[in-house]
């Protein structure tokens, strides 16, 4: 039977909603995350091999919802629902990539939307805090991430802006919506001289993706590309 022809045979039979069941990695599949992941991250600067090793193990088209399945290895944000999206790859492994993790962290992500971004820091980091205000989404991405293996991914539904205090500290916080300022919460909950990541700026038009370092009681920022995230909401949007 041709490969397509599986491929088709797997669209058609598994339930729209991926969290129950997972679409099989195939050939099609494989190819196409490597050929994403050579031209576009790796061709593009991206060069942590832990980062690089996390992008080719983790199924991004998993992540997606099933009619787009076939854009799922495309270097583009894709919507999810809720008027949420999942990231572009190469903004995934470049946020990842900035915080120089290793596998004796723990992160904090702020954002959990799909999931995807999850699951490819769980495969470098110890522990994995996520938290999504949209309960729709938050139930989905659990459901999936358990479904796939991930058992060091812990996730809340709740507003981000006030992080997992009861966690705290992270030696990473990673921030996947975009926020005019710096939220004060996370920064408190940020270990001295560990990383956050945001794209900070207007939220409805453009942000600069910013690395905050703490440094005591100060902190210093970095501004490393302009991108598009969509809002941070709850408190942040309020305030």
């Amino acid at each position: 039977m041709k490969k397509s022809l599986l491929i088709l045979l797997f669209l058609t039979f598994f339930p729209s909603t991926l969290s129950a069941e997972v679409v099989a990695d195939l050939t099609k599949f494989r190819k196409a995350r490597e050929n994403l992941i050579r031209n576009y991250i790796e061709g593009r600067g991206v060069s942590d091999p832990l980062v690089l090793k996390a992008m080719r193990e983790v199924p991004r088209h998993n992540f997606v919802p099933r009619k787009i399945v076939p854009k799922a290895y495309a270097d583009t944000a894709l919507p999810i629902g809720g008027g949420q999206t999942i990231s572009q790859p190469y903004v995934v492994a470049l946020m990842t990539a900035s915080l120089k993790l290793g596998d004796h962290h723990r992160v904090l992500e702020i954002g959990t939307g799909s999931g995807y971004q999850s699951a490819v820091l769980a495969k470098i980091v110890r522990e994995v805090y996520s938290i999504e205000i949209k309960e729709k989404l938050h139930n989905k991405a659990t459901r999936l991430l358990k479904t796939l293996g991930f058992t060091n991914v812990k996730t809340r539904h709740g507003d981000g802006y006030f992080g997992w205090p009861e966690a705290a500290p992270f030696d990473a916080i990673m921030i996947t919506a975009a926020v005019n300022h710096v939220p004060p919460p996370l920064l408190k909950q940020l270990k001295d001289g560990g990383f956050l990541i945001l794209p900070l700026g207007n939220p409805f038009s453009y942000q600069n993706l910013t690395l905050v370092t703490k440094n005591g009681d100060d902190y210093t920022t970095q501004l490393i590309t302009g991108v598009l995230f969509v809002p941070m909401t709850g408190h942040a949007m309020d305030r």
